[in-house]
């Protein structure tokens, strides 16, 4: 297209004689329509490649392999915040298999003074520890080493915040230890706030937090220490009220998951009114109600030259074992290996679902969101949950103590284990979009 630009540069020229214009001016003009024809064609052509391969996506392909990042990263040619270089187009780093690796763990519970004792498995008498000697392997490509020392760097000066439920708490908890032992005793420390967990890397003048907001909107289980109602009420519309601490993050990571499966009842109005209007509907309907709260909140307040934003996928749950082809009334209690085949997945596909459809819609996120797809690999790992080895939060009873099975923990992970590697996955593509 670009050789028909001198053609209209010798007709404006100074150097032509008037008589050559007025002779020629019928086939000039006839050479500069049909080259702005062929621009057109060209142009649109282009254009409509592009969105016909969108359209061609085959959604119904089950959703715990959908790269959501496809659309939010990839169509945009601008180079994304703290990108130091490009992932491998070709591979999904979050397809692959578990292989055995008895370097790891990356760090041990003693090392990590900043473990939580809900999370400490051999501190609290797990026999064996075969479930901490396993890497992710991605299938046709390998994931970047984790860096604690180019991940400090990068957070100089910074504020990265985990906003969301005790799984996301537990990631937090875990990017902590993968740092701290790069940082000398006396310039870190970890503070309780009123909204959550605040990790300070002194000389670095950075801090790394996490925010509890089980569904991210405004509801009755926002207290980060006292939060077990059994009539759980989330407040529509009422993003703002947690969003308002989330603006100048400069890397935040959401999830929201676990909280929605149980039950609960949407709040139209506010917490305050005398007569309250409450209102039932189904767990897809309120869940999309707060991803799409989610994403007009960060449209309006992120800067996508300054900020990264990821969400990260349901963290499965093992509490039937029937439900991977395993004994009818067990869960994960005394499971010390994984799940074999890869077609068990430990979450509602319908909230996937929801993730999918809202994430991927282009008109909706006009801010650039990665999401952290840990839902299928997680979900082989029925080895990994605390089960019974971690502080309870309460005396067991003896009707308890005579059935472990009856307050195994199928939920939470232990530290060290599965969740360092989802921050393994998040290093990559963090630095490696």
């Amino acid at each position: 297209m670009q050789k028909a630009a001198p053609p209209a540069s010798v007709v404006t020229g100074d150097k032509l004689k008037k008589p050559l214009l007025s002779q020629n001016y019928s086939s000039l003009s006839s050479f500069l329509s049909l080259a702005f024809i062929l621009f057109v064609t060209v142009f649109y052509f282009t254009d409509l490649r592009y969105i016909s391969n969108v359209q061609n996506i085959d959604h119904n392909t089950p959703t715990n392999h959908t790269i959501i990042s496809l659309i939010t990263e990839k169509t945009r040619s601008e180079k994304l915040p703290f990108a130091i270089g490009e992932g491998n187009e070709e591979c999904d780093i979050f397809t692959g298999e578990w292989t055995r690796d008895y370097t790891r763990p990356i760090y041990e519970e003693w090392e990590c003074p900043f473990l939580e004792p809900q999370l400490t498995c051999i501190e609290h008498g797990r026999p064996e520890k075969d479930y901490r000697y396993w890497r992710w392997q991605p299938r046709g490509c390998s994931l970047p080493s984790f860096n604690a020392t180019l991940m400090l760097e990068t957070l100089r000066g910074k504020k990265m915040l985990f906003v969301g439920d005790s799984l996301n708490r537990g990631q937090f908890t875990s990017l902590v230890c993968l740092l701290q032992g790069n940082i000398p005793e006396k310039d870190k420390s970890m503070e309780a706030v009123p909204s959550g967990v605040v990790f300070t890397a002194k000389d670095y003048n950075a801090t790394i937090e996490f925010y509890w907001a089980p569904f991210l909107l405004e509801s009755n289980a926002d207290d980060p220490y006292k939060h077990r109602v059994t009539d759980r009420i989330v407040r529509n519309g009422s993003i703002d009220k947690h969003g308002e601490n989330w603006r100048g993050a400069d890397i935040i990571v959401f999830n929201s998951y676990i909280w929605w499966i149980s039950g609960l009842r949407i709040l139209r109005g506010a917490f305050e009114d005398e007569v309250k209007d409450l209102v039932e509907i189904p767990m897809e309907d309120s869940y999309r109600i707060a991803v799409r709260s989610l994403i007009k909140w960060i449209n309006k307040n992120v800067d996508p030259q300054k900020t990264r934003v990821f969400f990260t996928s349901m963290s499965p749950t093992h509490q039937g074992s029937y439900k991977w082809g395993g004994a009818s009334k067990g869960n994960c209690y005394n499971e010390t290996s994984m799940i074999k085949g890869g077609e068990f997945f430990g979450a509602e596909r319908s909230l996937m679902q929801v993730i999918s459809e809202e994430l991927m819609n282009t008109g909706k996120a006009e801010v650039p969101i990665t999401f952290l797809n840990i839902t299928q690999l997680s979900s082989a790992r029925k080895d990994a949950h605390t089960s019974i080895y971690k502080k309870q939060w309460g005396p067991l009873t003896e009707k308890q103590l005579a059935d472990p099975m009856s307050y195994a923990d199928c939920i939470h992970w232990c530290l060290p284990g599965l969740q360092d590697i989802w921050n393994e996955l998040f290093f990559s593509k963090l630095f490696y979009p």
